[in-house]
């Protein structure tokens, strides 16, 4: 892997009554946000050969949004990443497939959030960076990586969807 993308899910509804939390559905918003951000890291060059989706609902139905930008990527859906910490993240990128050169990973917070942070700090990144990611993490975010041939991570993109509603629509 030469490059990681760690995608958040889109905007969700909140719990229902008598509903699990894996339940959860995106709102509106979310759909829209989800499709914007596929776009919006596709025209950036960032396409993923693989994408590893958390088997909750919001995760899955970000992915089903963001997809249509992505059309060549093999999508496997992953239990281990509901609820998961940042090393259980990790574990679940250690057991992907090693030839695709560009993963992403589509999950939830406060994982996604502390492993971006982990890698920056970990890959030696600037503390702007390192900045940059910890003052937040909203839905709908995505955060590129370069990895090296040592394994560390340099951040190539920080991508909130509230940056680009704007565009939403436009041609």
């Amino acid at each position: 892997m030469h490059r990681l993308i760690l995608f958040r899910h889109a905007k969700t509804e909140a719990r229902p009554a008598g509903r699990e939390d894996i339940d959860r559905v995106l709102v509106e918003r979310g759909r829209n946000e989800a499709a914007l951000m596929g776009q919006v890291l596709a025209q950036a060059g960032f396409e993923p050969d693989l994408v590893l989706v958390s088997s909750a609902a919001r995760a899955r139905e970000t992915w089903e949004y963001a997809k249509n930008a992505f059309p060549h990527a093999v999508v496997e859906t992953r239990e281990g990443l509901y609820n998961a910490t940042p090393e259980e993240v990790e574990a679940e990128l250690g057991d992907a497939d090693h030839s695709a050169g560009v993963v992403m990973v589509v999950g939830h917070n406060p994982s996604l959030q502390e492993l971006a942070i982990n890698l920056l700090i970990d890959g030696g990144a600037p503390p702007s960076d390192v900045e940059k990611v910890s003052a937040g993490f909203p839905t709908a975010t995505a955060a590129v990586f370069a990895i090296d041939s040592m394994g560390r991570a340099a951040l190539e993109g920080l991508f909130h969807a509230r940056d680009y509603r704007s565009q939403e629509g436009e041609g």
